[in-house]
């Protein structure tokens, strides 16, 4: 490819809405173009390295027995409205009327379309275990799209599902699909870890559910780890414990004490010169969408002053769709005083749970239930006469892993792929039945298997970059080769261009950089674009030593080589790369 005749611009000055590295450089370096708010078009080198992406995640899902195909960006409501989802769904997808005012939507995912394929195409277990998967664009209408490809609001998804009829052969085909994702992330490159996840509103309780996290100090995932690499998991599914804590187990009277102003955890442990460790927080909640019927529930939480709430926990510990702090409203129904509640003595019917790293017999400082006072001596076996208990907080460094053996360790993560068990949840929904092996219908089981595919070429980015611009992995690089010419006569640029086609016939792909500007421009764009080897033809040099000079993008090692050298020499260069 020659770049005087490429639809390519690259920029100095990184646009001031462009957060971290990815962003920025993808933008500087031309390989994507925006439209709008969290919408990006690909330019011809970003779509080949997507491309790049795409066929290794083909090779590897069909090597576990995926079958690819194409479903539209476009679903009827219809599906949705099967499923339940058309409503749960919410804001995130982008709902409209054609012209006979039927009800559509652009998909942000599609469980409701495969599983209407699979009731129309599948009828007996004889032709089961069957996994398809496709790669397309998906839409999600986004409230606060940012960094970029990492959240935008159209991006492009790899999404596999897979239809059984035992937990068993699930069980096999995750695990499979596991290996294969696995093998993706090495194969372009990727550090990262694989993490336990929460399954959400998609799987049940009991369903297995992985999180492949590449490891960035930009990502905004919070990974849970032991150091050992025994334990890993999201933030949000963290099961750990406090590390030994001591309590106050010394026999107390409830005492009300005056804190006038005094709000916060922080200002109420500074003045009594205590640890927050031996407060309790205590928190208003209200899970909503619960059960059958939907209903809410008003719920106060307990826990150690100075842990937070893990609202994950607490919505999946309610049944809820979702959970938020109890509204000001709720809160003088209830005569709570913000800054001031606690479980002392309750007078209000109310659901009332322990965090489980709460000791039951220590005591406590906590609300009094009037503003401006606390108590001290509180005993939540003393002075709460129902209460449940759970894990309700939220998992940090330096808690002990869920066999308390290690201490875990924290560090940011972008999700890449993300992998689910489903059970018969939408093919109950949808009422796609097979015949079993005794004739009678049942509801097979499906898998969800996710990868970002977009999400991926910015991931690499963030994990390979310097000051001057992304350094491309080999495998992924728009080309294999940055050919500069520097010079001007005739001679000069006819030489360059047998060079050129000497590279491409020894299997490299080239882009020849063969505009009329200088030798600074022409390399700053070469370190911006970051492909693996940079090739120089310098005019001058080339008359006085015949040579031309390749450079190592990642490690700046520099080597002259003859012109009739150069192919040879490449070879050589980038394979250990």
């Amino acid at each position: 490819m020659k770049l005087s005749k490429s639809i390519w611009q690259t920029y100095k000055e990184t646009p001031a809405d462009a957060e971290i590295p990815s962003h920025q450089l993808m933008l500087r370096a031309g390989l994507i173009h925006k439209m709008g708010s969290g919408l990006y078009s690909y330019m011809p080198f970003a779509y080949r390295v997507l491309r790049k992406i795409e066929q290794v995640i083909r090779e590897e899902m069909d090597r576990v027995g995926g079958q690819e195909i194409l479903m539209n960006v476009v679903t009827p409501a219809e599906l949705w409205q099967e499923s339940g989802r058309w409503e749960k769904m919410g804001d995130l997808m982008l709902k409209f009327n054609d012209k006979a005012q039927r009800e559509l939507c652009i998909s942000p995912t599609n469980e409701e379309a495969v599983t209407d394929i699979f009731r129309k195409t599948i009828k007996s277990y004889k032709q089961l275990p069957v996994t398809v998967y496709q790669i397309n664009t998906k839409f999600r209408d986004e409230i606060r799209p940012r960094f970029g490809m990492m959240r935008a609001r159209e991006f492009t998804m790899k999404d596999a599902y897979s239809f059984h009829m035992s937990k068993e052969c699930l069980d096999q085909v995750y695990d499979d699909i596991y290996r294969a994702y696995e093998e993706v992330f090495n194969r372009v490159g990727l550090k990262f870890s694989v993490v336990e996840a929460d399954a959400g509103d998609m799987g049940g309780t009991d369903s297995k559910t992985h999180e492949f996290q590449a490891i960035a100090e930009t990502g905004e995932d919070v990974i849970i780890y032991s150091e050992s690499g025994q334990y890993a998991a999201n933030l949000e599914k963290a099961d750990t414990y406090r590390d030994n804590l001591s309590f106050n187990l010394e026999a107390q009277d409830l005492t009300e004490v005056a804190t006038p102003d005094m709000a916060t955890i922080e200002e109420v442990c500074n003045f009594l010169k205590q640890p927050q460790h031996h407060s309790i927080k205590s928190l208003l909640y209200t899970g909503i969408g619960i059960g059958e019927d939907l209903e809410e529930e008003t719920i106060l939480v307990q826990l150690l002053g100075d842990d937070e709430l893990n609202e994950l926990k607490l919505k999946n510990f309610l049944g809820a769709t979702h959970v938020m702090p109890a509204t000001e409203e709720i809160l003088r129904s209830y005569s709570m005083p913000k800054g001031y509640i606690g479980a002392a003595n309750l007078s209000q019917k109310i659901r009332v749970v322990f965090d489980r790293a709460i000791d039951h017999k220590a005591f406590y400082t906590t609300g009094a239930m009037k503003k401006d006072a606390h108590f001290t001596g509180f005993s939540p076996e003393r002075d709460t006469k129902d209460f449940e208990v759970v894990d309700l907080r939220l998992a940090k460094a330096g808690d002990l892993s869920p066999d308390k053996s290690e201490k875990v360790l924290e560090k940011k993560g972008i999700e890449i792929g993300h992998i689910f068990q489903l059970g018969d949840k939408y093919t109950q929904a949808i009422g796609a039945k097979v015949l079993n092996n005794q004739g009678k219908t049942e509801y097979p089981l499906m898998g969800c298997y996710g990868i970002g595919v977009s999400r991926m070429m910015a991931a690499v980015v963030e994990q390979s970059h310097d000051e001057n611009g992304i350094i491309w992995p080999k495998q992924l690089a728009p080309y294999d080769i940055y050919f500069a010419l520097i010079g001007k006569s005739a001679e000069i640029h006819e030489t360059a261009n047998g060079i050129y086609e000497e590279m491409k016939s020894g299997g490299f792909d080239v882009l020849f950089d063969d505009r009329k500007a200088g030798p600074g421009f022409k390399f700053k764009d070469s370190d911006l674009l970051g492909l693996p080897i940079r090739v120089v033809l310098g005019e001058r040099d080339f008359k006085e030593s015949g040579e031309l000079e390749i450079i190592v993008r990642s490690t700046g090692e520099k080597v002259s080589v003859k012109k009739e050298d150069l192919v040879d020499k490449l070879k050589e260069v980038f394979s250990k790369i």
